[in-house]
């Protein structure tokens, strides 16, 4: 096995993420080691990684690389012990592409098959274009990391939706979110 401390770039970042145990997450909010650098990785608001101009095609690669990604103040970045390399991303790093609701809880699975139970602690937002009227909803994935929410998956909320108080509300669990306001 290699030692992510003496692998470099996208090796590097690749071994570091397959140290993680089984499904789990590498522990990256406790990784601080020196910026190295940006790489040229970029996540396309359509969710597809791109690697110096082209898509990166092995599944099992991107949701590697997934689970060493951290927002932090100057934007987001893959994260080993060794190195933190920046990278693009254009809108939000993932995609909320299926929704489930089970016993009255909403659970999103995202492009990389994270699945998030919506609640206080993931909750959902939708930001309004000022001039457009679109919606942008998002649900909270891990740390600073969202998803945004796929249009036929927001569909899917508004069908479940009610109206409360002048807004269209879904609920999951206990917890209400506003998807917008009614017209």
């Amino acid at each position: 096995m290699t030692n992510p401390a003496t692998s470099s770039g996208l090796s590097g970042v690749a071994e570091a993420a397959r140290q993680a145990p089984g499904r789990g997450l590498p522990p990256v909010h406790l990784w601080h080691p020196e910026h190295c650098g940006d790489i040229d990785i970029l996540i396309r608001a359509d969710g597809v990684w791109m690697h110096e101009g082209s898509p990166i095609g092995r599944a099992e690669l991107v949701r590697l690389f997934s689970t060493v990604l951290r927002k932090d103040p100057d934007g987001y970045h893959l994260v080993t012990p060794a190195e933190k390399l920046k990278i693009q991303v254009e809108d939000l790093p993932f995609r909320a592409v299926a929704v489930q609701s089970v016993d009255g809880v909403l659970n999103f699975t995202t492009d990389m098959g994270d699945v998030v139970e919506a609640g206080v602690d993931h909750p959902i937002e939708v930001e309004t274009d000022a001039v457009t009227g679109e919606p942008s909803p998002r649900v909270h994935v891990r740390a600073d990391l969202w998803a945004r929410i796929v249009r036929p998956v927001f569909y899917e909320l508004v069908e479940r939706a009610g109206a409360a108080d002048g807004r269209l509300v879904v609920r999951s669990g206990d917890e209400a979110f506003s998807l917008g306001g009614l017209e």
